[in-house]
């Protein structure tokens, strides 16, 4: 069973961390995934670097066009990672934008992706529709597991669409802004987090966008199954040496 399948099956709120391949130092990934790991955490979002990172706050689109000046590439992200299987269970997502994705390859990142042992991706600008028309039988066939994207501002309608084609998580955005750190949710996303809790979606959700602390954290897994780390983590990354990642996670969990 794929491992993001397999890991949302277990009775637990889970924490996934995410960060930009290549930084702080080029050569950093695989130890940054490593210390995660040690440190408990469930899953692991490698950030793909990519020049115009629209989704992106100012913290994570500075690591990514950190990563780039430090020489990352897909290419160079698949060759750090092929041995990363004989070390590493848990879960393993690659998150980036679609052109470079498109530029190296639809199917043969995919493909790239299943032999070296990532779960899935998540590509915040490829339409649901296009994927599902185009894609997903690409995705299928590597056993990856595609993971869509929701916001406060998303229909009704096309929630319920994202979730019928789901096979793993949604990822909650828990606003319309860009990623970035806060200490608490505020009211109105309160009631996003009630209303998305009272449609019983069929696919877990993971919410994103926002989680800093052990209170956010807290707050943003009370109604979903887990929250995912971005922003805080790179700037833990940016002051502090990968050993003292146990310390950033002893105090989310």
């Amino acid at each position: 069973m794929n491992r993001i399948k397999s890991k949302i099956q277990e009775k637990k709120k889970l924490l996934s961390i995410y960060f930009s391949a290549g930084y702080p130092n080029l050569n950093d990934t695989v130890s940054i995934i490593k210390n995660l790991e040690k440190s408990g955490v469930d899953m692991i979002e490698i950030g793909l670097p990519f020049s115009d990172p629209l989704a992106d706050g100012p913290t994570i689109q500075a690591s990514s066009t950190e990563a780039l000046n430090n020489g990352m590439t897909s290419e160079r992200l698949f060759t750090q990672l092929e041995n990363i299987r004989k070390d590493v269970k848990i879960p393993l997502l690659i998150m980036g934008y679609f052109n470079p994705i498109f530029q190296y390859g639809v199917e043969e990142f995919c493909k790239k992706c299943s032999d070296i042992g990532i779960d899935g991706l998540i590509i915040p600008d490829l339409p649901v529709d296009e994927y599902h028309e185009k894609y997903q039988v690409i995705f299928e066939k590597n056993d990856l597991v595609n993971v869509f994207l929701i916001t406060p501002q998303t229909s009704v309608e096309r929630i319920r669409f994202i979730d019928s084609i789901s096979t793993g998580f949604i990822y909650m955005v828990s606003s319309a802004s860009t990623t970035g750190a806060q200490n608490s949710f505020g009211e109105s996303q309160q009631r996003y987090f009630n209303k998305i809790e009272k449609m019983n979606l069929k696919t877990p959700q993971i919410v994103g966008f926002g989680i800093s602390n052990k209170e956010t954290f807290n707050q943003a897994t009370k109604t979903t199954n887990g929250a995912i780390i971005g922003s805080a983590f790179v700037n833990f990354l940016k002051e502090n040496p990968i050993k003292n990642i146990p310390t950033f996670i002893e105090n989310i969990l």
